[in-house]
């Protein structure tokens, strides 16, 4: 147990690994704070939009920091992936009133320039951080010859990302969390989802370490139109034309994306 624990703590806690991956971690921290004054500040269906655009940001990271190249088909196969995606989420945006004589609640604290800035930083951040990520997954360690396992890695992106993530929430709620706790409003509910993110990370890893984040892409667009699927299996969700069509663009993208020349 002992040995076993040694080797762990031996494995992870490698300052120069930590620091390395300290880069996609403020990336992500970043990110996810950019997606909140994004959403407080741009209405639902302009957000769906407009952050599609982190499909072109990872194909275009790709290029830049892992050398990939693509060819004109897959980059047509990622703009109807794009489009596709945002016909399928905008049923979901848009919200549908009973009368159209009831007017929307105005929001005159909404600053839709700085909510449009933000999502754009939150897609470039989002497609760095990721190919970022992958490349480091598929090089070598610093420390040994072996590169170190994907459970390595994602313990040592874990605690790069707790700081910053500590560090953030400090700078925004030190008071409130002084005052309450840090653990208020924790609930069986908010562990749940908390353990959903964890194992969700882990399969990401994976998926980016032995494919791509561009397939990642694909993969969770797919994931969108399999949710369609089982919400309109044994819930009551009714597809609507945007929708079918966008899960065809979405179909058709990954076939000529996936379609060896």
């Amino acid at each position: 147990m002992q040995q076993g624990l040694a080797w762990i703590f031996s494995s992870v806690f490698q300052p120069k690994e930590i620091i390395r991956l300290s880069l996609p971690s403020a990336c992500y921290a970043l990110q996810n704070n950019l997606l909140y004054l994004a959403l407080s500040n741009l209405e639902a269906a302009t957000f769906q939009v407009v952050y599609q655009l982190k499909i072109l940001a990872t194909a275009l990271f790709s290029i830049l920091l892992l050398r990939r190249s693509l060819s004109l088909r897959q980059w047509l196969s990622l703009l109807l992936l794009m489009m596709g995606v945002t016909l399928v989420q905008w049923q979901t945006a848009v919200p549908h009133h009973a009368s159209d004589s009831q007017e929307e609640p105005s929001t005159p604290e909404e600053r839709p320039i700085l909510g449009f800035v933000a999502v754009i930083l939150a897609c470039l951040s989002s497609g760095f951080a990721g190919c970022y990520f992958e490349r480091i997954l598929k090089s070598s360690s610093t420390y040994t010859p072996v590169p170190p396992s994907l459970w390595v890695r994602n313990g040592q992106l874990g605690i790069s990302a707790t700081l910053f993530s500590l560090l953030l929430m400090l700078v925004a709620d030190g008071s409130t969390i002084w005052k309450q706790g840090l653990l208020q409003g924790f609930g069986p509910l908010p562990w749940v989802v908390v353990l959903n993110q964890a194992l969700g990370g882990l399969l990401v890893a994976a998926v980016v370490k032995y494919a791509d984040n561009i397939l990642k892409g694909f993969a969770t667009s797919l994931s969108i139109l399999l949710s369609g699927l089982i919400s309109y299996l044994f819930l009551d969700f009714h597809p609507t034309l945007p929708f079918l069509l966008g899960a065809s663009l979405v179909l058709l993208s990954t076939f000529m994306y996936g379609r060896r020349t």
